[in-house]
Parts: C-alpha cells; structure tokens; sequence
C-alpha cells in the first residue's frame, strides 16, 4: 500500500490532535458521576426512595468545532482516513449523549456508541444478553455455602494496595503507576493513566490482586502508555465510547487468560447486563437495586446501589432509559476471545501484540496495521506476560478453535446417569 506523502501526514495527525483535544472536552464517566453523599441519603431513608442526581449538562461546542476542523484535514480514502473520520462520527454522537443527560435520548446516543443487550455481536447471531443469561444460570450455584470456592480471607484496601504496588514494580518502568487508597470513590476500583484507586471502605478477594493487575493495570493502564508514545496518533492514549468494548473485553480476557476471574466475577458481569434489559424495559433504580440485592450481594447494599448506579447513571431512574455501558464487558469478552481465535489460524503473532499498542477498537484494526507497516506507529512497550510470551495463549486458542466444534448436548447425555446419580445423592 502507498506511503502516505509528507504532506498528507502531516494533515491526519493535525486531525488526530484535534480530535485528541475534542474528546478530552467530553468526560463520559465524569458528567454522570454521582456523588457518594447520594448513596449515603439512600440508606438513611430506608432504601425505599427514589435517588435524585443532578447532572450538568456539557456544552458541546468546543468539541464539535474542533471536529468540524479535523473532518476537513481527513480528506483521502485509506484505512486511516476511515479511522479518523469514524472517531468524528463517535464524538458528535458522544456531546449528544452528554447534552442530554438525564433524559431519554441520553440512553439512545448510549445505544448507539456502546451498543446494548440485545445488540448482535461476534458472528452476528448472539448478543451480550445470551452469554449473560448462559452464565447466570450455570454459575448461580455456586453462590450457595455448600460450593463455597473463594477462601475466607478478605483484604482491605490497604493490603491490596500494598500488594500491588510491588507486583506493578516487575512490568512497568519507573515512574509505576501508584495504587492509592482514597474514600471518595464509588466504585470498588478505578483506573487512570498512571494510577490505580481503590475505595477505602471497600474489601477485597484474594484473586483481586491478580484481576486488578491484569484487568486495571495490564490492559487499561499499559494501552494508555503504549499509546502515549505515538506522536502522529495520540488518540490512542485515550479511552472513549468507540474503543470501549474492545477495550474493555480484552482486560477481561486478561482476567480469565491469567485465572483470575471466578464464577462470582462472571456473575457480575452478567447480572450488569440483565439489569440493563431490565432497565430498557421499564424497570426503575428500586427495582434494579432489588434484583442485585437478590442476585449476589444480598449482604453488601452498598455494592448493590453501585451496581444499581452503574445502570441507570445518566438516564432515567425512573426506568426506560439506562446507560448501556457494562453491557461492553461481555460483549468485548466475546467480540476478542473470537477475533484472538481466528488470529491463531494466520499464525502471525503481530496481529495480537497489535491489540497493545494503544486503546483501539477491533474494527480499527486495518488502520493500525497499515500505520504500523509503515513505521507510523509504535511497538507495544507494556504487555501482559501471556501476550509476550504466547506459548500458552496460542496453545489454548489452538485448542479451543477445535474443541468449540464439540456437541456438548451429545456429551451430557453420554454421562446423565453419572450426573443424575450426584444430583439425587446416591453417588456414595
């Protein structure tokens, strides 16, 4: 493919930078946070009223000037171009969505940048809801005292703090990321480009130090630096609507690659996405709060309102109109696991260091080889041991390519009578 000239160059990372500065103008995350005191005034009345957040609508102009002004620099037909014209379309669409927080069209312009349950994913004849509603109901078991799998143990804050802080030593160069303690957060767990905060009331397993270091800091943080490092397309530093599903299913794969993800994680996961088809069905904040008291955090209300949060923030609590965001978690999952499998059959290795080099979206992906064929874009400086060394990475994905061809209906009915006599206890 032809290299682009000097001047074109010149002209697709004037736009990057420009895009650069109209997404930074347009904090998803930070416009529909709400503040802990909402929580707090929640359980003091009961857990029977209605939360009220007050939302501040962001002025969408400054960005959508500068994307007006990077639309006529990303004047060519190539891969890039198509990257870039893309990220304009994704910025519009997010001030529109932070325009109009608090209302139905709120969670419209969600749909439309995050996708939602029922958006087809993968080969086009499954969506995050099918996988949600597969894992509930094989992993709802495991939430019972009898197939307890998790140890008693719990680590505060402080200890998983000072956990991480000597893991994070061994993969990045100086300066580490810092792991900070505060009690401002609402979340378990947050990341930045350089830092990890934990929530300081918040306790924690003992596969957390392995998640978050796979999940938070391995992926997010690692993709973030990785991207920093390229001058012409410093978009790929950033996290933003369009590279969330991507981004956000590989940091899960991390987890489960690493073993650091369990039968209660998934559930989560899974949960997150039936309440969001519960909320764009009508269900309101109480009745969402409801389900995930019922559905694994029935002793951690507080864990069950941000859960609930994380579903309705920016919509309506009223019901109808959610953020579809963590419906992203399941649907990444399975839009990377299948995009690393089919990688495996072209045996180049290129194309999953590929998913480091910053924070991208699969369909971006001819983009990114085309600028790194040309020496336009770095390596990867920051990956997780399992891409560096992919022995056991392709090994699994060679097998799995294979054993996804396996008919576990015919399996499961060759050992019923061995599963029949467990479920009635007459296997002693």
């Amino acid at each position: 493919m032809t290299a682009f000239s000097p001047a074109e160059l010149d002209k697709l990372t004037r736009a990057s930078h420009l895009l650069l500065e109209a997404e930074d103008r347009l904090p998803v995350l930070g416009t529909i946070g709400w503040d802990k005191s909402i929580a707090v005034e929640f359980f003091a009345r009961g857990e029977k009223e209605m939360p009220r957040p007050v939302y501040t609508p962001v002025d969408p102009a400054p960005s959508l000037e500068r994307v007006q002004a990077a639309r006529a620099l990303i004047d060519g037909t190539s891969p890039v171009h198509d990257w870039l014209n893309r990220f304009c379309d994704m910025t519009q669409t997010t001030a529109g969505m932070l325009g109009a927080v608090g209302t139905k069209a709120f969670s419209d312009h969600a749909v439309t940048l995050y996708g939602g349950p029922t958006t087809p994913i993968a080969d086009g004849n499954h969506t995050s809801l099918d996988l949600a509603l597969r894992l509930d109901g094989l992993l709802s078991d495991f939430d019972t005292v009898s197939l307890q799998l998790e140890p008693d143990e719990k680590l505060t804050a402080h200890e998983l703090q000072a956990a991480m802080q000597t893991q994070l030593k061994d993969h990045f160069p100086a300066p580490v990321p810092e792991v900070i303690v505060t009690d401002s957060l609402s979340a378990k767990a947050t990341a930045g480009r350089n830092y990890i905060k934990l929530r300081e009331d918040a306790h924690f397993s003992d596969l957390d130090v392995i998640q978050l270091l796979q999940h938070e800091a391995l992926v997010h943080i690692a993709t973030a630096q990785n991207g920093a490092r390229n001058r012409h397309f410093p978009i790929l530093a950033e996290s933003h609507p369009a590279n969330a599903r991507t981004q956000e299913g590989l940091a899960v794969f991390a987890e489960f690659i690493s073993g650091a993800i369990d039968p209660r994680r998934f559930r989560r996961l899974s949960n997150r996405v039936i309440a969001i088809d519960m909320a764009q069905k009508g269900a309101d904040f109480l009745e969402v709060y409801r389900f995930f008291r019922e559905h694994g955090v029935s002793d951690q209300p507080f864990e069950a309102f941000e859960s609930a949060r994380r579903v309705v923030r920016g919509g309506l609590v009223e019901g109808g109109a959610p953020f579809t965001k963590d419906s992203v978690y399941l649907s990444g999952l399975m839009e990377v696991h299948s995009y690393l499998r089919a990688a495996v059959a072209h045996a180049d290795p290129r194309f999953i260091r590929l998913l480091f080099v910053g924070k991208l979206d699969l369909q971006d992906l001819d983009a990114i080889v085309m600028l790194h064929d040309q020496g336009l874009i770095e390596d990867p400086a920051i990956m997780p041991p399992w891409a560096k060394d992919l022995r056991y990475l392709l090994s699994y994905l060679s097998y799995s390519t294979f054993f996804a061809n396996i008919d576990l209906g015919a399996v499961s009915k060759r050992y019923e009578q061995v599963f029949a006599m467990s479920a009635s206890g007459s296997g002693a």
